[in-house]
């Protein structure tokens, strides 16, 4: 399977699941609103996810791909096979235990993420009950991940890019049946969205098993002392543990860089945390279709080269990769600046959501976006690195950007409050890609080929034609206004943003831009 196919069908995949997530939001936003009860499930949710992004898409990700790649090219499947028995074996383990902790532990996970709960001891109660109730999903999540990691060295991608639906679809369906039943129960119905979260977890893992056995790679978990010893013993297992203590360390930072947001963002005006958490689900399309589809294709690609020793290969492999992030980042940066305010009306502006809501939901949508370019991008350098198995560079970048990021927060908060947080977030991004894109400049791993200039000027002029034609879309139609008219609405935001395509593409074409040349890796 080519790159581009390869790329294309997790792109396509993760649209449906972003679709999916879309309309649990906009569900989600018509019946709870934004307020102190709904900051509460977003903070109780963002707990297990922290997990989730630090061990199992992160750190674990990050370590085990490489390796597993490196002993597929090495050692053959026989012996790969058996280093999978035995990191499933361990990983169980620490599931275990890990899930436990988080369940005792609960109210002091919700203190440190969100202290400012405390102003409304219902919300934070009701935070930590949830906290509860959707800790396990990090253990589901994790062998999820490992099973991703599996699929995807073989090249079997659709699999894991598809199961992010089933956890859409159960938080839709608590949504729309269980909150009705609870409330009829005189039982908040915001609690329904925790049963959702964790019928999403088993229900992704659970699919993942028949891909797995018909390639006769499901891995063997051992539940005694003697399996685990044995997976403990395994040198590859040992590596795989030694690169994720710098990767722990890496993704700890973002996720810290998180935590503070949150805590800020507790202290602000009551739904600032949802104004975000909505904000940032809509930064998922871009980053999720683009960087992440980029970064699950190139992480074994990079890694089989880099085992294989082919300098060239792998230096065109992340040229190909960085050309398709400003093809399709830079514009789409330039419609989240000028285009912010009738995406969140058409998308989020129903039932409980109020008119005011929208207008801040659009300011933080915009700081996301200032930094949306360096946000993909770094999901295509920092596989530079990974395939390396250097992760220790990209972490010490990440420790200078959290302080940057930090610095940003003390500067633009006072002054524009959870939008200054967002915007602290896309700043820090583009510091953090600039730096990893330096880094394999200077030591060589990857040299540009040739075009670069007029490739940077053709897609600017394209973006900038673009950006005064959704300027005045966004200025000629009453978006907050046509709340009432739902479907002339949704026609509006459709109608524009083909059309929007168009212009770009147009203007890439007349300045002589072979898009085939571009997209062929």
């Amino acid at each position: 399977m080519s790159l581009l196919k390869a790329a294309s069908t997790v792109s396509l995949l993760t649209l449906a699941s972003r679709v999916t997530g879309l309309a649990r939001d906009l569900i989600m936003a018509s019946m709870f609103g934004a307020n102190a009860l709904t900051d509460a499930f977003n903070v109780a949710f963002r707990i297990p996810n922290l997990f989730r992004r630090l061990f199992a898409e992160g750190a674990f990700s990050q370590a085990f791909v490489p390796v597993l790649a490196a002993a597929k090219a090495q050692h053959g499947e026989d012996a790969t096979r058996e280093l999978i028995h035995h990191v499933a074996t361990v990983l169980a383990w620490a599931l275990l235990v890990t899930c436990v902790l988080g369940v005792l532990g609960a109210p002091l996970l919700v203190w440190l993420l969100a202290s400012g709960l405390r102003q409304s001891p219902e919300s934070f109660d009701a935070a930590v009950v949830m906290t509860r109730w959707m800790f396990p999903y990090i253990g589901f999540m994790s062998m999820v991940a490992l099973s991703a990691g599996v699929l995807n060295t073989w090249k079997r991608f659709a699999v894991p890019a598809a199961t992010p639906v089933l956890l859409n679809f159960c938080m839709i369906g608590a949504a729309w049946w269980g909150a009705p039943l609870l409330a009829a129960r005189g039982i908040e119905p915001i609690y329904a969205m925790a049963g959702g979260v964790i019928l999403g977890g088993v229900l992704q893992l659970a699919v993942q098993g028949p891909a797995l056995w018909r390639m006769g790679l499901l891995p063997r978990i051992g539940f005694s002392v003697a399996a685990l010893r044995a997976g403990w013993a395994d040198a590859d297992v040992r590596r795989i543990l030694r690169l994720m203590a710098p990767a722990l360390l890496g993704v700890g930072v973002a996720q810290i860089s998180l935590m503070i947001n949150t805590q800020i963002a507790s202290y602000l005006a009551p739904g600032s945390v949802t104004w975000l958490f909505y904000a940032d689900r809509l930064m998922e399309f871009p980053t999720a279709l683009l960087g992440v589809a980029l970064g699950v294709v190139l992480t074994p690609a990079l890694s089989s080269a880099r085992a294989a020793g082919d300098a060239q290969k792998y230096s065109a492999m992340l040229d190909w990769g960085l050309r398709i992030v400003v093809l399709l980042a830079v514009p789409c940066a330039v419609g989240l600046l000028t285009f912010a305010e009738p995406l969140v009306a058409t998308l989020f502006h129903y039932g409980a959501l109020k008119d005011s809501d929208v207008g801040q939901i659009a300011v933080a949508l915009a700081g996301y976006g200032a930094g949306l370019l360096g946000l993909v991008a770094i999901k295509v350098l920092a596989p530079g690195y990974y395939a390396s198995q250097d992760i220790r560079t990209p972490v010490k970048i990440a420790v200078v950007v959290l302080v940057i990021t930090q610095l940003f927060n003390l500067v633009l908060v006072p002054r524009m409050a959870h939008a200054g947080l967002a915007l602290s977030i896309g700043l820090g991004a583009l510091v953090n890609a600039a730096w990893l894109l330096g880094g394999l400049l200077r030591r060589g791993s990857y040299q540009p080929q040739p075009g670069w200039l007029l490739y940077g000027l053709q897609v600017l002029a394209a973006s900038a034609l673009l950006a005064v034609f959704l300027l005045w879309g966004a200025q000629h139609v009453a978006w907050i206004g046509l709340r009432a008219h739902s479907l002339e609405r949704v026609g509006w935001l459709a109608l524009l943003l083909c059309s929007a395509a168009g212009v770009y593409f147009a203007v890439l074409r007349l300045t002589g831009l072979k898009l085939r040349s571009i997209l062929k890796p």
